[in-house]
């Protein structure tokens, strides 16, 4: 399995999903601004590997700090890095749960706690992955292809993935299916990621730019869509990475189910809809560079949004660690969240 992020005795380990497929190398950040410099530049990234980062980034932070009282500090530095994954801000809830607890403990008992619960989200993580895949294998037509929109795999997760953990799961059952993987511009994640995880796992896959997947999903040869989340509010509206939304506009016209794989630390049910998710913007010279080499002209304006949203209406299902959400989402999803 590949190992996204974990905890040593040295520092949080994460693979540098920058420099992938080209190197795989593997960073160890010793403080929490580290932490947060690596969740901001990409170095990791998805939901709920941002959100394992978070907690991480927490429990190393209070290892360097001299006093129980900067542990606010070191969450807002963490909360700071990337607005529109909620799993971020779950992570530091919960790890801020655990500091509630231990209010008047010495500090070493605070830093011992806050790393074990951090550990303790890792594996809860890896499991819910699998449990999402297991729930969401049905739902992949046996024999057909599936088109997945960036990278909502292992790496995007503490391991095993989300949408791409219902794929493993689909083959897993006896399935004979093979994977479309768009090139998701400008980050191309889909592209560096998606694809050398396939073939690590030796998945059959194919590469497409973003602006092939109508052609292909009126071709009859694409059986499903399965993407992941970042934010997911009430009433089933889902952020994902920009270009998701025209991937299911596209699906919907050509009668292809389209499916979203997340946690229930996705969803956001203090959002009534998508209109409310916050959508980050990144930098111009993800759009105008390619690995540091220009492909635009110099001083072209640029609009780089990270993240769209894909209104309900274009949800066939959310397949979560606890069921499957159908519409009404209003209704289905907090029977799921509880």
């Amino acid at each position: 399995m590949i190992e996204t992020i974990r905890w040593t005795d040295s520092g949080v380990v994460m693979i540098d999903q920058t420099r992938l497929p080209r190197e795989e190398v593997y960073v160890t950040c010793t403080d929490h601004l580290q932490v947060a410099d690596a969740i901001r530049t990409m170095v990791i990234r998805g939901a709920p590997a941002i959100g394992v980062a978070a907690a991480m980034g927490i429990a190393v932070g209070m290892q360097q700090a001299s006093s129980a009282d900067q542990f606010d500090e070191i969450c807002e530095t963490i909360r700071r890095t990337r607005p529109t994954a909620v799993n971020l801000f779950w992570a530091i809830e919960r790890m801020r749960r655990v500091f509630s607890e231990l209010a008047g403990r010495d500090l070493p008992e605070i830093r011992e706690r806050l790393i074990a619960e951090a550990i303790q989200i890792r594996l809860e993580d890896i499991a819910i992955n699998q449990c999402i895949g297991k729930n969401g294998a049905g739902l992949i037509p046996d024999g057909k292809t599936v088109l997945t929109h960036c990278n909502a795999g292992a790496l995007a997760t503490a391991g095993y993935g989300t949408a791409l953990g219902v794929i493993r799961a689909a083959i897993a059952s006896g399935k004979k299916i093979d994977v479309f993987a768009d090139e998701t511009r400008p980050f191309l994640q889909g592209a560096r990621l998606t694809i050398w995880e396939l073939q690590h796992d030796h998945i059959p896959a194919t590469l497409i730019t973003d602006n092939m997947a109508g052609h292909f999903l009126h071709s009859g040869r694409i059986g499903c869509v399965v993407v992941g989340a970042d934010r997911i509010a009430a009433n089933g509206d889902v952020a994902n990475k920009i270009g998701t939304y025209s991937v299911a506009v596209l699906a919907k016209e050509n009668n292809v189910p389209f499916y979203v794989a997340a946690p229930i630390s996705t969803l956001d049910l203090s959002l009534a809809s998508g209109a409310e998710i916050p959508i980050e913007q990144r930098a111009a010279s993800e759009v105008t560079h390619v690995h540091g080499v220009p492909m635009a002209p110099e001083g072209t304006e640029v609009a780089n949004p990270a993240f769209d949203v894909t209104p309900n209406r274009y949800v066939t299902a959310i397949i979560t660690e606890r069921g499957i959400a159908r519409a009404p989402y209003l209704e289905t999803l907090r029977n799921l969240a509880g």
